[in-house]
């Protein structure tokens, strides 16, 4: 009696939250304010990095900056001052474990608790898995999964003493799907929604309602680490590379918004629904007939040309 009672229960609150995301999408949500909050992102220095830092700085929070790029990463300092608002910077290699909880430690003693914590970091070694130099998957994965791990270590205890903060992870839509030739990247990606996603469950179990999250899932997005990439021509007016100052607004809202996740268009949710509701075949299928198989390719070979040593930095 008591299961029939609890499976009622499940599906008035699953009825409502379906209904309560209908209303969110329809209507404009009612976003938070971030105003004297420190908030922290990593690959400050690239270009979805630093736009986030200039939208965070218009709402008024004060940053934190991690890049390995120590020049490019002042210039995005420098532009956040000009809004007005308190901006420390650290050079920091996300691959070392050993780099981020030094780093963590000294933002803590010097700056004070990081209360948003935006991932933004990522790379991609851009060659063939079979040609790819071992190093260049290992560092796929330690900055754009691993370092997950270690960065909500050093951050999340803070969060979690005053049941207050904001997670962002900015994963892929290749976290959600796959495509041929990117399987660094893609394992990365899925790694960070997994984690990310488990997170979330976590501190949920935990009644820890004061710290959000939100899961940023954009299509490809032109900042130039996956140059060369297209899809079919008839369909690339359809589906476009995505432009950072779009990608970064609209993950914003959400945030703002204290939305969980996002993807980057809305369209990206279907080829999401259609790999986990469709047979392989029917999905090989779609794949080629957008071009999805192969558009890696011209990517690679510009990666290879592009590079000495196959490293392209993300946003």
């Amino acid at each position: 009696m008591i299961i029939i009672v609890d499976l009622v229960l499940m599906l008035i609150d699953l009825t409502y939250s379906i209904l309560c995301a209908v209303i969110q999408t329809v209507l404009r949500p009612r976003l938070k304010s971030i105003d004297g909050e420190l908030c922290l992102i990593t690959g400050a220095g690239g270009a979805l990095g630093r736009l986030f830092a200039l939208e965070f700085a218009k709402e008024g929070a004060h940053l934190v900056l991690w890049d390995c790029n120590t020049a490019a990463n002042e210039q995005t300092a420098k532009l956040a001052r000009e809004l007005g608002v308190k901006v420390h910077t650290f050079t920091v290699d996300l691959s070392k474990r050993g780099s981020i909880y030094e780093t963590a430690e000294r933002v803590r003693a010097d700056v004070g608790d990081v209360s948003i914590l935006v991932n933004n970091a990522g790379v991609v070694a851009g060659r063939r898995l079979l040609e790819c130099p071992d190093e260049l998957l290992e560092r796929t994965l330690l900055v754009n999964c691993h370092a997950l791990f270690w960065m909500t270590k050093a951050f999340l205890p803070q969060m979690k003493a005053r049941n207050h903060g904001h997670i962002v992870t900015v994963a892929s839509a290749l976290g959600l799907f796959t495509t041929a030739c990117v399987e660094d990247y893609c394992a990365s990606k899925f790694g960070a929604v997994g984690f990310h996603e488990s997170l979330a469950h976590e501190l949920q179990a935990e009644n820890q309602n004061g710290i959000k999250t939100t899961l940023v899932c954009p299509y490809i997005v032109d900042t130039g680490m996956f140059a060369g990439c297209e899809i079919r021509k008839e369909l690339r007016s359809l589906i476009p590379p995505l432009e950072p100052l779009y990608t970064v607004q609209q993950s914003m809202k959400a945030i703002l918004g204290d939305q969980q996740m996002i993807c980057i268009p809305r369209i990206m949710y279907i080829p999401f629904l259609t790999r986990a509701l469709l047979p392989w075949e029917a999905n090989v299928v779609t794949y080629r007939f957008m071009g999805g198989d192969k558009c890696m390719l011209p990517f690679i070979k510009n990666a290879e040309l592009k590079t000495s040593n196959g490293l392209i930095k993300s946003s």
